[in-house]
């Protein structure tokens, strides 16, 4: 007598009756294309959105520069420091019909880190902090400044190392004092 042959699966499978692991693996990959189709969707518009703020940002600055650069009532004021034994210069834009200043600072020694270079209004009716310029890196650093809407009348501008924190007269030594 002849033993029972025995079935494999393949063949103990209903005629007609798909398969499944091609359907999980089919609905694993149009799972996977949907999650990196919205990853990349979300993607875009974040960096389309960081574009628009810089585009939005530079365009300020253009126009900042812009006025400071070729305004009729504006004064090129550059004078040369020394820091630290290296030689570098602070140039002041000072426009006197918009009541602000641009300043870069160009070769200053970079601070130690409880210090910071912080520029003073030289005023008729005394010294007005005008920024806290810590620099950290030997690089320049730029600012653009109000004056100061007290009604004082600023004659000049200082720099001094003070503090990190700033200080509100100066004590520290003087980098410059410079008169307009």
């Amino acid at each position: 007598m002849t033993s029972p042959k025995r079935l494999s699966q393949e063949e103990h499978r209903e005629p007609g009756r798909p398969r499944r692991w091609p359907l999980a693996v089919l609905a694993l990959l149009v799972a996977a294309a949907g999650a990196g189709g919205w990853w990349t969707y979300r993607t875009i518009v974040a960096l389309g959105a960081e574009r628009d703020r810089l585009a939005t940002r530079v365009a300020a600055l253009e126009d900042t520069v812009s006025s400071f650069i070729h305004g009729p009532a504006t004064r090129l004021i550059q004078i040369p420091v020394s820091t630290g034994g290296r030689v570098g210069s602070v140039t002041i834009f000072a426009d006197s019909l918009g009541h602000r200043w641009l300043v870069r600072c160009d070769g200053l020694a970079p601070n130690a880190p409880d210090q910071a270079y912080q520029l003073w209004f030289i005023t008729d009716r005394g010294m007005a902090p005008a920024a806290l310029l810590p620099m950290d890196v030997d690089r320049a650093i730029v600012a653009a400044l109000e004056l100061p809407g007290t009604g004082a009348r600023v004659l000049g501008a200082a720099m001094t190392i003070e503090p990190r924190t700033g200080s509100p007269q100066p004590r520290g030594p003087v980098v410059f004092r410079g008169e307009l």
